[in-house]
C-alpha cells in the first residue's frame, strides 16, 4: 500500500502503522480513511495529501 505526505507539514501516512491515535488500524489504506479523517500533527483534510514514490 502508498504511502501519502501531507503537503503542509510533511507528516507521512503510512498504512502499515495507521493512525491509532486517531482511531485508525494497521493495514488501513489510505483511500480507506475517513472522508473526515484529518492530519495528526497539522489537522488539515485528506485534500492536502500526494501520494509517495
Amino acid at each position: 500500500m502508498a504511502k501519502y505526505r501531507c503537503e503542509t507539514c510533511d507528516y507521512i501516512y503510512d498504512p502499515a502503522q495507521g493512525d491509532p491515535d486517531s482511531g485508525i488500524a494497521s493495514g488501513t489504506s489510505f483511500e480507506d480513511l475517513p472522508d473526515d479523517w484529518e492530519c495528526p500533527v497539522c489537522g488539515v483534510g485528506k485534500d492536502e495529501f500526494v501520494k509517495e514514490g
